[in-house]
């Protein structure tokens, strides 16, 4: 057995060596090992890189949207009753209520569509970190709006100046039906790390936007719930709620947005791993030029008493070599990449388009073992046809041809 053994190391050690007869046959391996290289290696940070933004789009959908929302019903109503006893019975999760309106910023001539969203200072300050430093310094009531940073650069305008809100919701007067109108005074600003949140959200004090929409203290839109965990939270609040009111979690309305998200990163996988496959023709065109140019050696061989098996297990793992060379170099170099990118500010990115200013990069170990696991795969198949090829060879008609 060992000898098998040592004479199957030896000729893989032989059938690897440059061969000045036959150079294609060492180009075409190479080719191979450089393909699948290239390819575990970008595959790897591009994972990475689908990965990180994705997490930061979540951290950014989390803290605007805020991981749970309760909200009533057609026929329900959430109010302070509502409110005083979930703090009761989940003394360990933060409550803010809130109240919204569908608002149009004006400023001049220009408009923004968004939403003002009236809130408990002290409980929002728990539950949205974003604008928690912002509501620190608002003061409560008369009137004083936080509006985030790309609005105000929109509109050209600072602290201390007045924002015009136009209200969707229409009231009579005289004979005919107008807008509300209400002037604020900006008293602070946040930045979320999003133009679009920006733009479209303001906050102001809970009663000061229950005056303007002439809704009772005690009264509110929903009320959002701060937790780590919302996926298990929601099930837990769902079954203390009282029928006119329900439940739901920030992933439920960007559900399609996730669904795209991840569709591109599976299409992105499939087709970097395309690159790993043109690679892995290499490896068979090189083992089937090896078989073809040592067939008198193999014939020698199988005359000597070596059985078709052990020639088939010489090629396949002879393409398995090259295979986890390329594999194992171009994980090496994929780690190194996304620690370099992670590490040094070498690409940095508009923060007004992309959650993060720099590159977000979060290679999962699903994602890692699927890349070498799908390129290992690869490289077997590849292997395959070759080594039985050469275990088919024709002893007689090549020992008497050559």
């Amino acid at each position: 057995m060992k000898k098998q053994r040592g004479l199957t190391n030896y000729l893989l050690r032989r059938f690897l060596r440059f061969d000045r007869e036959q150079p294609f046959i060492f180009l075409s391996a190479m080719l191979a090992f450089l393909g699948i290289m290239l390819g575990v290696m970008v595959l790897i940070i591009a994972m990475a890189l689908m990965n990180g933004f994705d997490n930061e789009f979540k951290k950014k959908l989390t803290i605007m949207n805020y991981p749970l929302t309760i909200v009533p019903r057609f026929y329900g109503s959430v109010n302070s009753e509502l409110l005083m006893r979930l703090e009761q019975e989940f003394p360990q999760l933060k409550f803010s209520p809130y109240v919204a309106a569908s608002v149009i910023a004006r400023s001049g001539s220009q408009l923004e569509g968004g939403y003002l969203f009236g809130v408990d200072f002290k409980a929002e300050r728990e539950v949205n970190p974003v604008v928690a430093k912002g509501l620190e310094t608002l003061p409560e009531g008369n009137f004083k709006v936080l509006v985030g940073e790309a609005l105000l650069e929109a509109f050209a305008l600072g602290e201390g100046d007045r924002l015009m809100y136009i209200f969707t919701q229409i009231e009579p007067g005289g004979l005919a039906v107008t807008p509300k109108l209400k002037r604020f005074v900006i008293a602070g600003s946040f930045d979320s790390g999003l133009s679009a949140y920006d733009k479209a959200y303001s906050y102001t004090d809970l009663h000061s936007l229950q005056t303007i929409m002439h809704l009772p203290d005690n009264v509110y839109d929903g009320i959002h719930i701060m937790t780590d965990d919302p996926q298990k939270v929601i099930e837990e609040v769902r079954s203390v709620l009282p029928e006119g009111v329900r439940i739901k979690g920030w992933w439920e309305d960007n559900v399609n947005f996730f669904a795209a998200l991840e569709l591109e990163k599976r299409s992105l996988f499939i087709v970097l791993m395309l690159i790993i496959l043109i690679a892995a023709v290499n490896i068979i065109s090189s083992l089937l030029m090896t078989v073809m140019n040592r067939r008198s050696e193999i014939a020698l061989l199988i005359s000597l008493g070596a059985s078709p098996a052990q020639i088939k297990k010489l090629f396949l793992k002879l393409g398995v070599v090259i295979g986890i060379g390329g594999i194992a170099t171009g994980a090496i170099l994929g780690l190194s990449g996304v620690w370099v990118l992670q590490t040094f500010d070498i690409i940095t990115l508009p923060k007004h388009v992309y959650p993060t200013a720099r590159l977000a990069l979060d290679l999962s170990w699903q994602d890692f073992v699927s890349i070498l696991g799908g390129a290992f795969a690869i490289v077997v198949l590849s292997s395959w046809y070759p080594a039985k090829k050469a275990s088919e060879v024709d002893v007689l008609t090549v020992l008497r041809n050559e």
